[in-house]
């Protein structure tokens, strides 16, 4: 099946609609890294921004491949999976897409105003780091499972018939 196969089903949508996901890199010391960033989805791809200083952006440098998981907090748990390459985009100001991912947080207007305030007066410009999904998985425990609980389903189903 086609990323955007999976990336248009109504789950998808939903879960792509969330505020966080965990972006997988490989440091520069050649660690694996996992860390929340918020994001958003413009139809075809992620877009994170970060500073021009963060640890990951010369790791992506170095290395673009990236897997992100955008995942609920309740069961059953619905989980997206999705990897591609990180396409870095440096920016002055700050990134519309950035002040759009804090949307469903609980802010109040005010908390809003002061924050985007605080935002602007200490970036003079970001990274956008954009993934193109070229791999895409959607498990809901319902309809589809990870691949290795799929194949205990199947032996056992065969040990039983």
């Amino acid at each position: 099946m086609e990323p955007y196969e999976i990336l248009n089903h109504p789950l998808s949508r939903e879960l792509l609609a969330r505020d966080i996901t965990r972006l997988a890199y490989v440091a520069k010391d050649g660690t694996p890294r996992n860390v929340p960033i918020a994001f958003t989805w413009n139809g075809t791809q992620i877009v994170m921004c970060t500073t021009k200083n963060a640890p990951k952006i010369p790791a992506l440098r170095e290395n673009p491949m990236v897997a992100l998981t955008i995942d609920t907090e309740v069961h059953p748990p619905r989980i997206l999976l999705l990897r591609g390459r990180a396409e870095l985009d440096v920016v002055d100001g700050i990134p519309e897409e950035y002040l759009q991912m804090n949307g469903t947080y609980e802010m109040t207007a005010e908390q809003r105003v002061a924050w985007e305030a605080e935002v602007r007066s200490l970036y003079d410009g970001m990274v956008r780091i954009v993934v193109t999904p070229t791999w895409a998985k959607l498990i809901d425990f319902e309809t589809t499972l990870p691949s290795a609980v799929e194949e205990l389903v199947r032996q056992r189903a065969e040990r039983q018939s």
